[in-house]
């Protein structure tokens, strides 16, 4: 069960975008922005203020890869393995984040929440391959050298 202050931000959410089927994706994107990711017991919740059934609401929430229900770290990094990064060795890159950071394809959150390591098939940044982006910024032609640089800035920051 969630602490009442999530349920209050839920509540202010909703007051902000409306109570129609139509407001839950921009509701549940503003909860997964306030948690960095969405809270199951959250979008039940949304799914009774709506008055839509649960299932449509988990339908959507899992239809669009952009919503998780797993609780991500401090910093989101995303690795590209498109095909542009991986010819330019991302692999080289991933595993070396994976044993920085002690994670791997099961574990993708380190234990003190500050990272979260994902993959992804594109960053639509072709000509700065290899790259990845930390939260949204883009760190281009990425090697597994500037990765470790770059966790150890993270980690002090």
């Amino acid at each position: 069960m969630l602490e009442k202050e999530y349920y209050d931000k839920t509540d202010e959410i909703i007051a902000a975008h409306g109570r129609t089927q139509a407001d839950l994706i921009p509701i549940i994107q503003e909860i997964q922005e306030a948690y960095r990711y969405l809270p199951p017991e959250l979008l039940t919740y949304v799914a009774k203020e709506l008055s839509i059934p649960e299932s449509q609401a988990y339908s959507v929430a899992t239809f669009y890869e952009n919503f998780s229900f797993e609780p991500k770290g401090k910093f989101l990094i995303k690795v590209c393995d498109g095909t542009a990064c991986h010819v330019r060795k991302s692999i080289p890159i991933l595993e070396t984040l994976y044993k920085e950071l002690g994670l791997s394809k099961d574990k993708q959150t380190t234990d003190d929440m500050l990272f979260t390591l994902e993959t992804v098939s594109c960053l639509g940044a072709c000509g700065l391959a290899p790259v990845l982006t930390v939260n949204d910024k883009v760190y281009p032609a990425m090697t597994p050298e500037k990765a470790i640089e770059m966790i150890n800035e993270l980690r002090g920051a």
